[in-house]
């Protein structure tokens, strides 16, 4: 008797942290053995267009298994069912998780989180740790004027804020499509001074469907071009350069940067202009941000000749385009 009572209160206990897990509104995958062992990154996803959702889940998962990286993803959650729904815009549960980051890695989109919320990402850039921003995470925030972190939006007018969030820390703000967007493509090209940068090791096939951005030229000082974005005539990796102006010059979409918010401590930033969930089939470039994610963290040393970034799960993202998510998806099933 007392042994099926133990029994009972066994499953009975195994039964209530799964329920706990499942209630999660986020996704954790714990690092194995690897030069990543021991960091912990935070990947904040929300964006309406590129499916960031699907790109992140990926993007964590290759860091954990490959790589020892423990990670832990965020969504934008609607908190009316609990599922994964980027056009609501003002909720992305668990950033107190950037508490113990080591890296955060960033692709929202025009965010207007509630300041307790936000508070989480101002102490960790006041804290000076590194970033990486993909995307859409140049214009990551569109936070209206009178709200404490107004000061981040993508349009910020604020004293040694102009263009927020993205023209601050990332290098750039939101200013345009350089491309045709979604009928020309992008192939990374190299920068000619950036051939020996451990981020580009192993880097020689970048390649994505959506569009150049256009940025400032030149970057801030404290940037680095890593990979310039070459406009391709269609949406296929073996279509010929447009010829003009486009590509003379091309626009950076890859670069690194220093940052440093009030009197907090300098931190490392990778950002690129890439990264939507379909850019990601393209084995240079998940090479390029697991590089990335290596350097960030002052790992540049352990960046391998050819970084594993073998594909973890079947993966068939959705294409780009609003109104496009999966519906009815939760976090606990990316796990």
């Amino acid at each position: 008797m007392i042994q099926v009572i133990i029994m009972a209160l066994i499953a009975m206990g195994t039964g209530m942290a799964n329920l706990a897990s499942a209630a999660e509104p986020w996704v954790r995958y714990e690092g194995g053995n690897g030069p990543g062992k021991g960091k912990h990154i935070v990947l904040v996803s929300g964006d309406e267009e590129y499916r960031s959702e699907e790109a992140l889940t990926q993007l964590g998962k290759i860091l954990a298994r490959h790589h020892g990286f423990t990670c832990t993803v965020l969504f934008a959650v609607d908190p009316k069912d609990g599922t994964i729904n980027p056009e609501v815009v003002n909720n992305i549960p668990g950033l107190d998780a950037l508490e113990t980051a080591d890296l955060m890695i960033i692709a929202t989109r025009f965010r207007d989180l509630p300041d307790d919320q936000m508070k989480y990402i101002d102490a960790y850039l006041k804290a000076g740790k590194p970033v990486i921003g993909m995307r859409t995470a140049t214009h990551a925030f569109r936070i209206p004027k009178g709200k404490v972190y107004h000061r981040y939006s993508f349009d910020s007018k604020a004293e040694g804020w102009d263009g927020g969030f993205g023209r601050r820390v990332l290098g750039e703000t939101w200013i345009s499509h350089h491309g045709k967007h979604g009928k020309q493509s992008t192939r990374g090209v190299i920068a000619a001074d950036a051939k020996d940068h451990p981020i580009v090791r192993g880097c020689e096939d970048i390649w994505g469907p959506t569009d150049v951005y256009t940025v400032r030229s030149p970057l801030p000082e404290d940037s680095k071009p890593l990979v310039m974005g070459q406009v391709l005539e269609g949406m296929k990796p073996t279509d010929a350069p447009v010829a003009g102006s486009l590509n003379e010059p091309m626009m950076p979409v890859a670069w690194t940067k220093t940052y440093q918010i009030a009197e907090g401590k300098p931190g490392r930033v990778f950002t690129t202009t890439m990264g939507a969930a379909t850019d990601l089939e393209s084995e240079g470039l998940r090479r390029l941000l697991v590089n990335a994610a290596y350097w960030c963290v002052g790992l540049e040393d352990k960046i391998p000749a050819r970084a594993n970034v073998e594909l973890v799960g079947e993966y068939k993202p959705s294409p780009f385009g609003f109104a496009g998510h999966k519906k009815g998806v939760k976090p606990q099933d990316y796990k």
